[in-house]
This record gives C-alpha cells, sequence and structure tokens, in this order.
C-alpha cells in the first residue's frame, strides 16, 4: 500500500514539474522571419553605430519561424551564418564572424578585436 502511495506522489511531482515548465518564446531564440522571406534581404536589416546597414538573409527559417541560416552581407560579401543555441537571446555565428543580441539590440562581432553595436531594423 506504501508503494503505491509514493507512487502517485512521484506522478503527481513529475507531472507537476512537466507542466509547470515554460518554454522560452522563439523571440529568445533566434530572429524570427516568414517562409517567404527566404533569400529577402529587405525584411532583417541590422543598423550599426559605424554608420553600416548589414542585412541580413534567410536560407533556412524552421517551422515556428526563426530564421536557422542565413547570408550576413557585409562590405566584402555575404558570409554564412547559422543560429547557435543560446540560453537567452541569439548567436549567429560564421567564419570569422559572428551576431549576438537579445531582440532587436546586437553586437557584431569581426573576429576577436573589432565589435560594433547595432539595432535591428524591421
Amino acid at each position: 500500500m506504501q508503494s503505491r502511495f509514493s507512487g502517485f506522489l512521484w506522478g503527481a511531482a513529475f507531472l507537476s514539474l512537466a507542466i509547470g515548465t515554460t518554454q522560452a518564446s522563439a523571440a529568445d531564440l533566434g530572429l524570427m522571419a516568414s517562409p517567404a522571406a527566404v533569400g529577402n534581404c529587405s525584411e532583417l536589416v541590422f543598423v550599426c553605430e559605424n554608420g553600416k546597414q548589414y542585412p541580413l538573409c534567410p536560407i533556412a527559417v524552421s517551422v515556428a519561424g526563426e530564421v536557422v541560416t542565413a547570408s550576413l552581407h557585409t562590405g566584402r560579401g555575404g558570409a554564412h551564418v547559422r543560429l547557435v543555441p543560446m540560453g537567452v537571446g541569439y548567436r549567429y555565428a560564421g567564419r570569422g564572424i559572428w551576431l549576438d543580441g537579445f531582440r532587436e539590440n546586437a553586437l557584431l562581432n569581426f573576429g576577436k578585436h573589432s565589435q560594433i553595436a547595432c539595432t535591428l531594423a524591421h
């Protein structure tokens, strides 16, 4: 009888944990884009403190609408970047370049020693 009761308590505890946990919203995990935005560079543009604009052109968008892979266009051409899972915010990383951000604020990194503050213009 006692083992049945303890099994019930463990089941109730597990169920309360499963129901009580909240999922991270998609806005906290990555940039959102419509499926029609694939190949379109005008929807996500980063305006940076150096006076330049860097468009992010989605290549693949998840079912939830997150940009998974993209091309970040710099003055030297497009750099292929990929969404890296983070606890809070987003990171799109490519070869020698990465973009860390939370909602519309971001930091664009060109290597280890060059960082520019940017804002996402919708």
